[in-house]
């Protein structure tokens, strides 16, 4: 048995900077991670956009607002520090027709309540900032959304916890509790407070913490159609606006930190939670219940699941990706776009009870743990300031 003061389960990008938050707030102390892998950052931490977030989506109150434009600044300075290349191109965000003007307002509302500089700009004005942009009247500028590649990110921040004294077991996956030990195949861990950040495990971890009671983790699988065309075919990044019900962007161009184009993500129902590929990591337990959970869903939804559902399993075909693409873009033809990226499962959090996905970041524990069961996009982005809320949290729950 190994003894901690405190022990991080789960090596993405939230865990890995809780650990070493704890570790700078609390110098002398144990800290300890356990990562189920072979190293830190393989599952969505590694398989995300890249995008840095500016924080202009989320309504004043949340907490997600409060910490996308603290870590969109954090993540700049980070890449900075570490040489690792950004690109700041920036992101418009386009109306495709006149219902999206209003909330084209309503992101411009948010965006000054949050505090996060953005342009109300008019057809032609986006026009000069991405001559293929298409847009109807006018479009948002968000000139602080910039990119950077997350795996550079992921191990950068793996380097910076070991030298700052974060202990480390790869290959240590999350068995069970038992008398009040953390069983994994490396041992036994006793430890002073117990931090969850297991992503699309996160739920079935606190259930045994006596938490999550009405949450459970709900799989989107997310791809991208990576272009052919040439480094900086586009100069910026182009959204749609956002469907403010649900917690997805919808289909978009992202530029990449080394000019290139991708299109996506999709956010189709997976059928277990690490739904990759093909058959790859199928648990029959956990189809059967994310199956139960969906079927719920088509017939009773806050969000009307079912016309989510329909629309997101079409963008397994390619030209209909393609074809949601081009209403962004002038220019954009199907034999420019025909290589899949590698697939990311988003650990989206459901409310069982009121039949919703959770749009904020959603934290539940006490002075003995503390599980993180939402921290999905823009997670990325806020990793670092998300890192001290938390720790701020662990402090206070032990006084």
């Amino acid at each position: 048995m190994s003894s901690t003061d405190f022990l991080i389960l789960g090596g993405g990008i939230i865990g890995l900077n809780v650990a070493r938050e704890l570790k700078r707030r609390f110098p002398g102390t144990r800290v300890t991670l356990l990562e189920k892998e072979a190293a830190c950052g393989l599952h969505a931490s590694g398989r995300n956009s890249g995008v840095i977030h500016a924080g202009f989506y989320y309504s004043a109150d949340s907490l997600k607002a409060k910490l996308t434009r603290a870590g969109n600044q954090a993540m700049t300075s980070y890449c900075e520090a570490k040489k690792i290349p950004l690109n700041c191109c920036g992101k418009l965000v386009v109306a495709k027709d006149g219902a999206d003007l209003a909330q084209l307002d309503e992101l411009l509302r948010r965006g000054k309540a949050n505090d996060v500089p953005l342009e109300n700009l008019t057809e032609e004005e986006a026009r000069q900032i991405e001559p293929r942009v298409k847009t109807q009247e006018r479009a948002i500028f968000s000139p602080t959304t910039s990119s950077a590649d997350p795996r550079r990110v992921i191990e950068a921040m793996t380097e910076d916890a070991l030298n700052e004294g974060v202990i480390m077991h790869a290959g240590a996956p999350y068995l069970r509790r038992k008398n009040g030990l953390v069983i994994t195949p490396r041992g036994s861990f006793a430890a002073g407070h117990i931090v969850n950040a297991a992503g699309l495990y996160a739920d079935k971890i606190a259930l045994d913490f006596g938490f999550s009671e009405r949450y459970r983790i709900l799989p989107f699988k997310g791809l991208y159609l990576y272009s052919n065309e040439p480094p900086n075919a586009f100069r910026t990044n182009i959204y749609p606006v956002p469907d403010l019900r649900n917690p997805f962007l919808g289909v978009h161009f992202t530029v990449k930190d080394d000019g290139h184009v991708k299109i996506g993500p999709t956010a189709i129902p997976a059928l277990w939670r690490e739904q990759y590929r093909g058959f790859d990591n199928f648990k029959f337990g956990e189809f059967v219940e994310v199956l139960f959970r969906e079927a719920g869903l088509m017939l009773s939804s806050s969000f009307d699941f079912k016309k989510l559902a329909v629309e997101e399993v079409q963008k397994y075909s390619r030209p209909h990706l393609v074809g949601l693409a081009s209403r962004l873009a002038h220019g954009v033809r199907p034999q420019d776009y025909t290589r899949w990226g590698e697939p990311g499962i988003r650990a989206q959090l459901l409310d069982i009870k009121a039949r919703k996905l959770e749009m904020d970041f959603v934290i539940e524990g006490d002075e003995h743990s503390t599980h993180l069961l939402n921290a999905v996009s823009p997670g990325w982005t806020c990793a670092i300031p998300f890192a001290r809320y938390v720790v701020d949290r662990i402090e206070t729950s032990a006084k």
